[in-house]
């Protein structure tokens, strides 16, 4: 089992007690967060949005070297003003893919976390905007011999991509990576569970969880649980982690 502080134990009482599953998340992904970071731990947030992970990171890792990315102009000034111009963070306004170049980028005015490079299902009518954006591998951006000890993804179906272009990565530091992947998202890029299980186990060497079982020490997911998880909408927040 895993040691314990005062705070750490908080956010996991925090994470039982969560009203919904957005919220539990949360909770849980600030957990592992505190879990992981040492103090100089080195941790990327891909997704930034408005920075609240981010500030997360930096709070339990004050030394680390930390990146965001960021494709949304607005929230990237925003971040970059905040975070990279004060030295706490380098913010990239790139959409991580696997593919370096320019993509058409759906910015979804009316709820900009649902924003992608593809139009996932909405629960409700949006607004979307065309914008062209900047596309990068993360092993392109990240310093040669730069150690990373977390990753968190959340970009709106895109996770295979993303993580294509972090093999590299993935398989030097073996990092815990939090990312999302569900129905509604990443099958509007054609994606299955199985490709995601896949690449993360078998090139990475890491295991896959769900967050709250890997917080309680048990015992990872199989490439049919994950599966499930996807296919039936039962869980669409993960964890990897070196075995």
């Amino acid at each position: 089992m895993f040691g314990f502080g005062s705070k750490l134990r908080s956010l996991v009482r925090r994470v039982t007690n969560a009203p919904d599953q957005n919220t539990r998340y949360d909770e849980e992904t600030r957990a592992v967060i505190h879990r992981v970071c040492t103090p100089d731990a080195t941790c990327i947030d891909v997704g930034c949005h408005r920075g609240e992970l981010l500030d997360v990171m930096l709070a339990a890792a004050p030394r680390g070297r930390h990146y965001g990315f960021e494709p949304l102009p607005d929230y990237y000034d925003d971040l970059r003003h905040r975070y990279d111009e004060t030295g706490l963070a380098r913010i990239l306004n790139v959409a991580l893919s696997n593919i370096k170049g320019v993509a058409t980028f759906n910015y979804v005015t009316s709820n900009p976390a649902y924003s992608g490079l593809r139009q996932r299902r909405y629960p409700q009518e949006e607004t979307v905007a065309a914008i062209d954006v900047k596309t990068d591998l993360l092993d392109n951006l990240l310093p040669a011999h730069q150690r990373v000890d977390l990753i968190k993804i959340d970009v709106e179906g895109a996770e295979l991509q993303v993580l294509e272009g972090a093999v590299r990565t993935l398989h030097r530091n073996r990092p815990v990576v939090v990312f999302e992947h569900g129905l509604g998202a990443a099958d509007c890029y054609g994606t299955r569970p199985e490709q995601v299980y896949d690449l993360l186990t078998k090139e990475a060497g890491l295991a896959v969880s769900l967050m709250a079982s890997w917080l309680n020490s048990e015992h990872p997911l199989t490439r049919d649980d994950f599966a499930r998880e996807f296919d039936k909408s039962r869980n669409y927040y993960f964890i990897a982690y070196g075995k």
